[in-house]
């Protein structure tokens, strides 16, 4: 076996190690949702811990048997992909303060210039999105979005 697939074993048992904790927290989570009984009596539970039991199990066959896997990323790959989820959990805890507006131009404005979009296409896109999620989500949809402190 050559070095090369030995590392993207290595690679794919760690991809699915981590994919196999994601699945625990997102049961654990959705295992923890509230509702009123007589709502319905399957409630919101089911649809997250469904997903993550055959999350789970995927995980423990890919576990069992992994596949080829891309080599684990290095240098500035690895802070790109590790800067998109601090990316999503900053902009969770800004959501409430900075709202939904703000919040979304946000993470498309940074995720953009993460992966190579020049400032103002970046600045653009997350303007663009924003204003159109909002208008779906408010006015089409009409779900609560948080307005913040700039908007509220």
């Amino acid at each position: 076996m050559s070095e090369n697939s030995v590392n993207s074993k290595r690679t794919g048992l760690i991809y699915a190690a981590c994919f196999l904790v994601l699945a625990v927290v997102y049961g654990i989570g959705g295992s923890r949702i509230d509702y009123a009984f007589a709502s319905d009596p399957l409630g919101p539970r089911v649809v997250p811990v469904i997903l993550a039991l055959i999350l789970g199990l995927l995980c423990f066959f890919y576990l069992r048997n992994p596949g080829e896997a891309e080599d684990f990323p290095r240098g500035a790959t690895l802070l790109r992909v590790l800067a998109v989820p601090l990316t999503l959990v900053v902009a969770v805890l800004m959501l409430e303060t900075a709202g939904f507006l703000l919040t979304v131009f946000f993470i498309v404005t940074v995720i953009a210039a993460l992966f190579g979009a020049p400032l103002k296409f970046a600045l653009a896109g997350g303007a663009v999105q924003a204003l159109l999620w909002w208008f779906v989500f408010s006015y089409l949809l009409e779900v609560y979005l948080p307005k913040g402190i700039v908007f509220g």
